[in-house]
């Protein structure tokens, strides 16, 4: 981000940062890429549990960026999102970009019986209705949510950084290693993260008899004494990741390695991966991890760069294709 280059462009206004209380880290990771600082904004809740927040200083004609994964706790940060953009817009910004590295509810994409909410859906219009401009993400559960946003959507994926992370161990060593999706609907983002690193993939037949439940019914490829990197969107509760990962040691697997943007952890996902038969975890730090989270078998991998040179270009007008790869 130099100053040089951005010279070349027309501004879109004065760049502003702003972080709700969701991921702090990434947020100051940005805002250091960005040589500039978070902008001032308090956020408090009343005692029956209501968000206040109020920003410190004008934002009037700026280009606003506010910075909040929906992730645990879901409603509350995402409720803060609301609110926030909701105060951008009444103090007059001129642009207000709401970048929400995990989006939340993204499961909730479709009906598959009579009577369900499609949520992926209201939350889209919650944050357009609220004053959204723009909505930068990462690894989408469901590509299709873009197209439930009337607004420009930035959809960026973490499968180059991760497996850029394997490169030295693994690249172009098909006899040695696979890349293995844990079902068929992750099979595009598989081969995206093989094709980087030259190596064959593998794909798991499973079925789901309740939520966050899985069975392994057969496994698609070769992966018989080879070291297996299983590749998802997200870790939730580990169970059909771990589930996976054993089945594979079971029949031969050498090691199991999984690459995963989003570590949700949540539940037993921690016990289950640390009594699982993986070798290690690779996330991204869309989602903040506590301490009690950290575990030796997980490694956080840091996106703040990415996504400061993806705000820098989004506020000169450059161009962004190329700077990730995506994901529709």
């Amino acid at each position: 981000m130099t100053s040089d280059k951005s010279q070349q462009y027309i501004q879109r206004g004065e760049l502003k940062l702003l972080t709700g209380n969701a991921n702090t880290k990434l947020a100051e990771t940005i805002a250091k890429s960005l040589n500039t600082s978070l902008g001032e904004a308090e956020i408090e809740k009343f005692s029956d549990g209501e968000i206040k927040i109020k920003i410190n200083e004008s934002i009037r004609g700026k280009d606003v960026y506010i910075v909040q994964p929906t992730s645990f706790p879901t409603n509350d940060n995402l409720m803060e999102l609301l609110i926030m953009i909701d105060a951008c817009r009444r103090a007059s910004a001129g642009y207000i970009n709401a970048i929400v590295p995990y989006y939340g509810y993204a499961r909730q994409d479709r009906k598959t019986r009579g009577r369900e909410p499609i949520t992926a859906k209201l939350v889209a219009n919650l944050i357009t209705e609220a004053g959204a401009d723009r909505v930068i993400t990462m690894d989408l559960h469901a590509g299709q949510i873009q197209g439930y946003f009337d607004i420009p959507v930035d959809h960026f994926t973490a499968i180059r950084l991760l497996s850029e992370y394997f490169q030295d161990m693994a690249y172009d060593k098909a006899d040695e290693f696979v890349v293995v999706s844990p079902d068929l609907g992750g099979v595009r983002r598989a081969r995206e993260f093989s094709d980087y690193l030259k190596l064959p993939i593998a794909i798991i037949e499973k079925r789901r008899p309740m939520p966050n439940v899985s069975e392994v019914m057969s496994v698609i490829g070769d992966f018989k004494g080879k070291s297996a990197i299983l590749v998802d969107d997200m870790v939730d509760t580990a169970g059909t990741i771990t589930n996976a990962a054993n089945y594979l040691i079971e029949n031969g697997a050498k090691d199991v390695y999984i690459a995963a943007t989003h570590g949700v952890l949540s539940g037993p996902a921690v016990d289950r991966l640390e009594n699982s038969k993986v070798k290690e975890i690779v996330i991204t730090n869309t989602i903040e991890l506590p301490e009690e989270k950290k575990i030796d078998k997980i490694t956080q991998l840091e996106i703040g760069p990415l996504l400061a040179e993806a705000i820098h270009r989004i506020n000169t007008y450059e161009s962004i294709s190329g700077l990730f790869e995506d994901v529709n």
